[in-house]
């Protein structure tokens, strides 16, 4: 066991199994003790590398992330504390691990419920090569002004009432991490406050006792007085006893051990350590406040008179010019994040992000409003959900059936088209769904597949102004504007489009009013007129539909409609259809092993 000071200003911890809030809060206590260097070197998280960003006051810092010990401790030779935030299965083996590590001086174990056998083994392997274990079952310890473990001492609120962010002239040491928070603060409120704090954990074989720190206290020059807050059960305050008869302590030691109330039970009672279990007369906490008081500790008559006895032993070394009372000093003011300042009332901060369509902060996400259960249980199909998400309304099954029909004609048009082309290409060369669909994708445009707003926009302006197809087409012809939506490289006059055809069919059937559609047939008669091939193509009868369903729907105005015309909605429709396809022809490819494609030069016409 040590036989001094285990902490300073710049002793550095390696943290085990990566938890935030306590590795911000040992960064919080940095800034407010003035360190230079954060006391969190790095931190292990078992198969993960890389960073985890945190704040060092009101800078933001990278931390880094390694995947073993031995890595990290080659990483951070000077980093000599070693914080185990391992559940109990696995605390010990880590805890070894560590112990191991010629460069880890202390190991804290905060897990509860480690085995007793693993237990013994680490405080023999600790023992033997002079290293210091604290815990299992424990919050920590704590220099005041230096360095804390995790979650020691709470909050930064509690931090400064507790005055920890400079040293004063108590050593402390307990067995609970929550009453070691109490005693800090009742420590504070009548001596100059704590040095050192520790908190050995409740189990029944600690890894450190009571009196190993008390010792150690004994040794360290600032700790003029101790504090020792024991508990019922198991033997460890009495090693205490007897360095105090053995006179290994000859500073003022104020003591108490909770758990006299257990005698009020006529049986045995377990509290809540596992070493806080009474086993005998000289396990309860009269036995051993009375050995105490006889091996020369100053014990107090109840808990309730312990602060004042605290207070009291202070105050006498304060009169015989032993303790000069630490001057109080201001803390900086730790900067608080903004979500905390934001849920307090604090402040207030603009969104990055402003979403109308869904919201998944309940307790299941909703499609414009509609839960998902009620899509599921009401029968919505892809149509209904589209309608949901991209017009943020429930349109009528009509609706919502023509865009599923839309999208199955559109899935695919074979592997001969640009689209399918590409992904076919793609695939072969050996990449991965991604970037085969997208390659395809990437085609789509006025030449393919990315004529369907254009046709819905230049359509629905000709028929609003009144134009006759004759108008529209030559004056199309005059701005050297190809009419989008007409023409086909296979279709004619005598062979139409079968997708068209049915999409036709549909409208008339169930749309309340088709009069795009219709005003895109009397531009198809005139074209015809032209050019056999200058037919009526799939991405016309889209736009146009897709305009009589807007305007017959009832449910968009005309602004709404010109905007959903403008943004790409239609496209967006051959986008997703055509995806279908696409991702169909890449796992074809990939199932058939097809290998690297290359061009025929035969298919190639080589000149000057």
């Amino acid at each position: 066991m040590a036989t001094g000071q285990l902490f300073s200003r710049t002793t550095q911890a390696l943290f085990y199994n990566y938890k935030q809030l306590p590795i911000q809060r040992m960064l919080d206590f940095d800034f407010l003790c003035g360190r230079e260097t954060p006391s969190v070197a790095g931190i292990i998280n078992p198969g993960a590398e890389g960073f985890q960003k945190l704040f060092f006051g009101q800078e933001e810092i990278a931390i880094p992330v390694h995947s073993t010990i031995e890595a990290a401790c080659t990483a951070h030779p000077t980093a000599d504390v070693f914080i185990n935030f391992a559940s109990f299965r696995s605390a010990a083996a880590s805890s070894l691990a560590a112990l191991k590590q010629p460069t880890i001086r202390v190991v804290a174990i905060i897990a509860e419920g480690v085995p007793v056998a693993d237990t013994k083994q680490l405080i023999a392997y600790a023992s033997s090569n002079n290293k210091v274990v604290i815990g299992p079952a424990t919050v920590g310890g704590i220099q005041a002004g230096a360095f804390k473990i995790g979650d020691t001492a709470g909050t930064i609120d509690n931090i400064v009432q507790c005055k920890l962010y400079r040293p004063g002239s108590v050593g402390f040491v307990g067995k609970s991490g929550g009453m070691s928070n109490e005693m800090y603060n009742t420590i504070a409120r009548v001596t100059d406050g704590i040095y050192e704090g520790i908190a050995i954990g409740g189990d029944v074989f600690p890894g450190s006792t009571l009196s190993d720190h008390i010792l150690r206290f004994n040794n360290i020059p600032q700790v003029k007085m101790m504090v020792v807050l024991g508990e019922l059960g198991g033997r460890d305050e009495y090693s205490l006893v007897e360095a105090l008869k053995e006179g290994k302590v000859n500073k003022p030691v104020v003591a108490w051990v909770c758990g006299t109330c257990a005698r009020l039970f006529k049986s045995e009672v377990q509290f809540g350590h596992a070493g806080a279990k009474s086993g005998g007369d000289m396990e309860s906490a009269q036995a051993k406040n009375q050995a105490l008081r006889d091996a020369g500790a100053v014990v107090p008559t109840s808990y309730e008179a312990f602060e004042a006895t605290i207070k009291e032993t202070f105050d006498k070394l304060v009169e015989q010019g032993k303790i000069t009372p630490v001057k109080e000093v201001m803390p900086p003011q730790i900067p608080e994040d903004l979500s905390s300042a934001i849920k307090s009332g604090k402040v207030r901060a603009s969104t990055h992000i402003i979403s109308t369509i869904s919201d998944d902060r309940g307790e299941e996400p909703c499609y414009a409003g509609v839960p998902m259960s009620s899509i599921i249980e009401q029968g919505y199909g892809v149509g209904d959900v589209i309608s949901l998400l991209w017009f943020k309304r429930s349109l009528p099954r009509y609706c919502t059936h023509f865009i599923e029909i839309c999208i199955m004609l559109c899935a695919d048009h074979g592997p001969c088209v640009s689209g399918a082309h590409n992904t076919i290409v793609t695939a072969r060369a050996g990449k991965d769904l991604v970037s085969s669909l997208v390659s395809g994708l990437l085609t789509i445009g006025p030449r393919f597949g990315g004529a369907i707003d254009d046709a819905a926009r230049y359509f629905k302006d000709a028929y609003d102004r009144g134009l006759t197809p004759y108008e529209f087409v030559e004056g199309m012809k005059k701005k050297g504007i190809r009419v989008p939506g007409i023409g086909h490289r296979i279709k004619r006059g005598d062979n139409r489009d079968k997708r068209v055809e049915l999409l036709q069919r549909f409208a008339r059937t169930h749309f309340p009013s088709v009069k795009y559609m219709e005003y895109a047939v009397q531009v198809e008669t005139y074209t015809l007129s032209k050019a056999n091939n200058l037919v009526l193509n799939v991405d016309g009868a889209i736009g146009s539909l897709f305009l009589d369903l807007l305007a017959g729907s009832g449910m968009f105005s005309k602004q709404e409609i010109d905007e959903i015309v403008e943004i790409g909605y239609l496209n967006g429709l051959f986008v997703l259809a055509r995806s279908i396809g696409l991702i169909g022809h890449t796992f074809d490819q990939k199932r058939l092993k097809q290998p690297l494609y290359r061009h025929p030069w035969e298919d190639v016409l080589y000149t000057k």
